[in-house]
């Protein structure tokens, strides 16, 4: 159970939503192991070649993008909610420490729910305008969040 849930809403938040055949401790390691997050983190032909993770309340969540023509995307954020083998929020309008950055797209909540043998699997992006969710829509959030997903699925096959 979740310490604060999360309505939804269709002008403000995007979200993806699949039943994986991977246990969700599985997914958990995948999220939170940066050695793991380099391995799946962005749709091909994307990379993540960096990723720091320190797992609690206000700890630092940073990755590295990489695109296929050397483009990188650095992105630092912090974590807002922990609860383990559950549920992951994390937001980059704050740094580590809940530092305001001044910036700020999204705040992302993954959730992780035993089902059967695999893992109900939710992603939100949360969004403080329906102009920011229309653009993270747009970059494509769906296929490349679905793509992501995918990875982080073959990946857990392997552990």
């Amino acid at each position: 159970m979740t310490a604060y849930p999360t309505p939804f809403q269709d002008s403000l938040d995007l979200r993806l939503e699949r039943v994986v055949d991977v246990p969700p401790q599985l997914v958990w390691r995948a999220w939170t192991e940066p050695e793991l997050i380099t391995k799946w983190f962005t749709p091909a032909p994307w990379t993540t070649p960096h990723a720091e993770v320190d797992l609690r309340p206000g700890g630092k969540f940073r990755t590295v993008m990489r695109g296929p023509n050397g483009e990188e995307h650095d992105n630092t954020g912090c974590f807002l909610e922990v609860v383990p083998l559950r549920r992951l929020v994390f937001t980059d309008a704050l740094g580590p420490g809940f530092r305001p950055l001044g910036t700020g797209f999204m705040t992302g909540i993954i959730d992780i729910e035993p089902d059967g043998a695999g893992t109900r699997y939710v992603a939100m992006a949360l969004h403080a305008t329906p102009e920011a969710r229309k653009n993270h829509e747009d970059m494509g959030f769906q296929s490349g969040w679905g793509t992501a997903l995918d990875q982080l699925v073959a990946l857990a096959r392997t552990l």
